[in-house]
């Protein structure tokens, strides 16, 4: 039975309305006995036909009363339809990418001496302040010295250099403080003097001797020495705010070595 047969039988019994009077006439007729319009023959006994519409009168009232309330009552068939899925719930919001964690690189060796260096070894070519040394690098080692024969008026300091590779640049700079009564009386070197261009002058409150190798000449391996003579005024010297600075390049680079000086001994 379709949804629109069922529709339609629903409207035809709540639309029924039946005619209760005119039933009750008839069972009325029936147990009076009056004539019906289609009498029955002579010698039909009456009670019968009495007793049997009265049946039919009543089974007719309980048929559409039947009829009627199942008809209302049933609830109307519902055609077969898919359940719907439930709708998937939303993904969850990806927890946003953690900033990849900074780490900081490994630390550099610290490739100094175990003296520090003077802020002046970083470039120039002056020597280290006082107080401060870094007196050998790779190849390259120096030391600084009062000469023995120094005196109350005149003295020699010594910058000793061995080096065990030979250097095709060179550069010694000695640093004598004007204490007073400074004044050179002269320089030499163990190395050949055609192979360098000397200088000697005051410049900032010292007496700067140098020593350039000049283009093309070759310091060979082994010890060498630079030497710087000069007055001072008369009495004991203090040479501890004197220095030196050497810068030499070696068949590996750069060196650079730099000291002051021991008194003699």
């Amino acid at each position: 039975m379709n949804e629109e047969l069922t529709e339609r039988l629903r409207t035809a019994a709540e639309a029924h309305q039946p005619d209760r009077a005119r039933i009750l006439a008839r069972v009325e007729r029936g147990m009076s006995g009056a004539p019906d319009r289609h009498r029955e023959p002579s010698g039909a006994r009456p009670w019968p036909r009495v007793a049997l519409a009265s049946l039919a009168a009543a089974g007719i009232l309980a048929g559409g009363g039947f009829a009627v309330a199942a008809i209302v009552q049933s609830p109307p068939a519902r055609p077969d339809v898919p359940a719907t899925p439930a709708a998937p719930s939303a993904p969850g919001t990806p927890d946003p990418t953690p900033s990849a964690p900074t780490t900081g690189g490994p630390t550099a060796p610290d490739r100094s001496s175990s003296t520090s260096p003077s802020p002046e070894a970083s470039g120039g070519t002056g020597p280290a302040r006082p107080g401060s040394a870094h007196v050998q690098d790779g190849p390259l080692w120096s030391a600084g010295s009062l000469d023995a024969g120094s005196n109350t008026y005149w003295a020699q300091s010594n910058i000793t250099l061995r080096t065990t590779q030979p250097l095709t640049a060179l550069t010694v700079e000695l640093r004598i403080t004007q204490t007073g009564g400074v004044q050179s009386t002269g320089s030499w070197r163990t190395l050949p003097a055609d192979d360098f261009t000397v200088t000697v002058q005051h410049e900032g409150g010292a007496l700067v001797y140098r020593w350039i190798l000049k283009p093309g000449r070759t310091v060979p391996a082994g010890q060498h020495v630079f030497a710087g003579q000069y007055n001072h005024a008369a009495g004991a010297r203090e040479a501890k705010h004197d220095g030196y600075r050497v810068d030499a390049t070696g068949p590996r680079g750069a060196l650079s070595v730099w000291g002051g000086f021991t008194p003699p001994r």
